[in-house]
């Protein structure tokens, strides 16, 4: 999402309470999960070796940045960490099962 018409429009007008905060960071990480998608899809999208290269380099770097954002989510609220734990649980039990039996 382009900002470009006004340098202040992402500014935050005051200090935010910790529940504005774990929202904001989640607005964070759908921007970088968004801004994966669109490099992956311009690197896909040309046949030029050296584009593609660097556009799926810079996907990898806002992978790592949706990692840092989770951390921070899950220190300022450990219960988003428990529910990402037994999510993962879940599918791994599924897939341990080859996706046999109903999800509980």
């Amino acid at each position: 999402m382009a900002l470009l018409g006004n340098p202040f429009v992402a500014n935050v007008p005051k200090q935010m309470n910790n529940s504005e905060l774990i929202q904001a960071l989640r607005v964070d990480i759908v921007g970088e999960m968004e801004a994966i998608i669109g490099y992956e899809a311009h690197a896909n999208a040309t046949a030029d070796e050296r584009v593609k290269k660097v556009l799926f380099h810079i996907a990898d770097e806002e992978r790592r940045h949706v990692g840092e954002l989770q951390q921070l989510l899950f220190i300022l609220n450990p219960t988003d960490q428990q529910y990402f734990d037994q999510g993962m649980q879940a599918i791994q039990q599924q897939n341990n099962q080859n996706f046999q039996q109903p999800m509980q």
